[in-house]
């Protein structure tokens, strides 16, 4: 992380508590089921990883500032060139409306940021990613941090003694990030814990 998009330095956070979404534990509400059954959008995956991270490091309301540095918007785009960074994009017609991107190790996925320029569009890219990674066989999904908002999407924090446990487990895995579109209406066949 950095503390502004300006900052030249880097740190790691390794939290006493750590979030994570249990894969089989996402919870979707009964409006954002609803709105993701009769929705119009697409979602693709792993389609246009800079304009995602760019929308991630855009300046929001309440928020002039980011975290993502432009050197580290730099590394997220070699670790992508690399394959090891991923996103999802959720789209309007060609429109991107809302997204997330994340590095992925064996079966770990390291969730960085998220963004939404229309309601809903950050939670149908979360969603839309844990279909993703159950279907290819990731076992961890790391958010670093609980907010409310992924609380109510069924987040929780963990002990770092179990997250390293998890996580330890998670790298032995292999998994691969998908690269397909998908219309959003798809996603309500899935994930239906509620």
């Amino acid at each position: 992380m950095s503390d502004s998009r300006s900052d030249t330095q880097v740190f790691l956070m390794d939290p006493d508590q750590r979030g994570i979404i249990p894969l089989d534990g996402l919870h979707i509400s009964r409006s954002l089921r609803k709105f993701i059954r009769k929705s119009n959008w697409t979602v693709k995956y792993n389609n246009d990883f800079v304009s995602v991270i760019r929308a991630c490091a855009a300046p929001d309301d309440g928020r002039e500032s980011t975290w993502i540095s432009e050197g580290l918007e730099h590394l997220y785009i070699a670790l992508h060139q690399a394959e090891c960074a991923y996103s999802v994009g959720v789209y309007d017609g060609e429109t991107l409306v809302g997204g997330l991107y994340g590095v992925c190790l064996g079966g770990a996925y390291f969730g960085e940021s998220m963004f939404s320029d229309k309601t809903n569009a950050s939670k149908v890219a979360l969603v839309a990613l844990v279909k993703a990674l159950t279907e290819a066989g990731f076992t961890l999904l790391d958010t670093q941090f609980l907010t409310p908002h992924l609380a109510s999407l069924g987040g929780v924090e963990i002990s770092r003694a179990e997250y390293q446990r998890r996580l330890s487990t998670a790298l032995e895995k292999i998994a691969h990030f998908p690269q397909m579109t998908i219309p959003v209406s798809a996603l309500s066949r899935e994930n239906s814990s509620g």
